[in-house]
């Protein structure tokens, strides 16, 4: 999320069309044409974040600017030349970093959150393994993840919360 993507579409020689359409998760569908006999490219309800990366008429590639989460989804590009057509298909699937905050809650017990994370992310603890694991799923298709270590579970008084997930994986330490 927030990066830019790069769609590839393989290039012909003697393009007659080329065409992208794509289907988004969220939204409607949108399209970007090139007809070579006009020299004219066509877009159908796509946002200006959605454009070609070149000239088509030279390479065909697609760039999404400021990816978001109502970027997945499908996007299909059809090369056409005089000896066919030659179609290649992307699901694009957005991730996104939980946001990692540690904290002791009023019983002194230390608690990690791993807010708002694309897949859902892993918690776990180096101190400790008898910790509980609770998720949130949001409207937008993010999870938070708060997991709580009961302080009574460890001797140590410095704890350490592991976040894994696909963005990246963190840790934070703390005492309680």
């Amino acid at each position: 999320v927030g990066n830019s993507s790069v769609l590839f579409c393989t290039g012909k020689p003697n393009v007659t069309m080329i065409t992208w359409k794509i289907s988004p998760k969220a939204g409607g569908p949108c399209a970007l044409s090139y007809r070579a006999d006009e020299n004219k490219t066509d877009r159908t309800n796509c946002s200006d974040s959605i454009n070609w990366k070149f000239r088509p008429d030279q390479n065909p590639t697609l760039e999404i600017r400021q990816v978001g989460i109502a970027h997945e989804g499908n996007y299909a590009c059809e090369v056409v030349v005089t000896d066919g057509n030659f179609p290649e298909t992307y699901h694009l699937t957005v991730l996104v970093p939980p946001r990692l905050t540690l904290y002791c809650d009023d019983r002194g017990n230390p608690v990690c959150e791993a807010a708002a994370g694309k897949p859902v992310a892993q918690v776990s603890w180096v101190q400790g393994s008898n910790f509980t694991l609770e998720e949130e799923h949001h409207d937008n298709g993010t999870v938070t993840v708060l997991s709580r270590l009961p302080a009574y579970s460890t001797n140590v008084t410095n704890t350490t919360c592991i976040v894994s997930h696909p963005a990246g994986n963190q840790s934070k330490s703390m005492a309680c």
